[in-house]
């Protein structure tokens, strides 16, 4: 377990991404969301994180459910704010498409960066998920909002945090030079990167470099870029950052497909060392379908990987 920043907040090596268990792209069951959570646990995963965006609430009500009865002090749970859940009147047999959830259109998403939003977000997230408390709270993808995000947003985080409410705070976003800014110009305790510190694309490592000389925690997310990088057969899923993978990434993925082979490690596995190796990073959280992913994944997480092979990919180049 790793302490996130100068907070008192542990996370596991390796961690939960709730969005699946909140029918990303395609339904999961009940019983299956509450088994994957429960796999997860019993492969020592000690921090889920979760979000109102994905499944409009269901994923908390889901992990919440599958945690309760849990040891509070052996888990941490991170959830997001800024995206408010409204009800909508008379939804009928509408679903959530924009929002890309397999999920009844019961609620609509509204930004809102305000102070009173965040702790009206909080609230509601706290109440999903059933628990006495959330230990860690992200400002969610501020992209077209920084002056709301850290004028409002961060300040009633940050009070939030001195009065013990949450114990710690920060970003997650796609991109990493907001994220960068919030390091610099705030006092965040972790930032979660997604998709831009993996083997096809290192862009978000000045981000890392930063949050490591100044104390800041970093959650590596989407270390598959969508897809890409999650099996030894890139063609075969040709998805990156969730759009269709362009010729010439599928093209390098296969090129380090080989390399790997010749070490005896599977992309995958390499993937997930990849983003472990930074310093800053305290955590490499990985999204679940099923019982078998979660196993797997953590089987990857905790196989060893020769140094050779990071000086063999860095050597075959971009």
């Amino acid at each position: 377990m790793t302490v996130l920043g100068r907070s008192g907040v542990r996370v596991s090596g390796l961690g939960f991404g709730g969005a699946v268990i909140g029918n990303l792209y395609r339904e999961v069951s009940e019983t299956t969301a509450a088994e994957t959570v429960a796999a997860a646990w019993d492969a020592g995963i000690r921090y889920f994180d979760t979000a109102p965006h994905y499944g409009l609430g269901l994923a908390e009500r889901r992990l919440g459910a599958a945690l309760a009865g849990r040891a509070r002090h052996e888990f941490s749970v991170s959830t997001k704010v800024g995206r408010i859940l409204e009800p909508v009147p008379n939804p009928g047999r509408a679903r959530d498409v924009a929002g890309g959830f397999a999920v009844p259109a019961d609620f609509a998403r509204r930004w809102d960066f305000s102070a009173d939003g965040v702790r009206r977000s909080l609230e509601s997230s706290v109440d999903r998920l059933g628990l006495d408390r959330v230990d860690l709270v992200l400002l969610h993808d501020p992209d077209e909002h920084w002056a709301q995000a850290v004028s409002e947003a961060y300040p009633a985080l940050h009070e939030l945090r001195s009065q013990g409410v949450v114990g710690a705070i920060g970003v997650g976003m796609n991109q990493w030079q907001m994220l960068r800014r919030f390091v610099t110009d705030t006092d965040v305790d972790a930032v979660m990167l997604a998709g831009r510190y993996t083997l096809l694309d290192s862009s978000g490592e000045p981000l890392l470099d930063e949050c490591a000389r100044r104390g800041v925690s970093a959650l590596a997310a989407g270390v598959f870029n969508g897809g890409m990088l999650a099996t030894d057969d890139p063609a075969a899923h040709a998805v990156y950052d969730y759009r269709p993978a362009p010729p010439q990434v599928v093209s390098r993925a296969r090129r380090m497909v080989e390399i790997c082979r010749r070490h005896g490690v599977a992309l995958p596995q390499a993937a997930i060392a990849h983003a472990a190796r930074h310093p800053a990073v305290a955590s490499v959280v990985l999204g679940a379908r099923s019982p078998e992913e979660v196993r797997r994944n953590a089987e990857l997480f905790h196989a060893p990987v020769p140094e050779e092979l990071w000086e063999e990919l860095a050597a075959a180049g971009p």
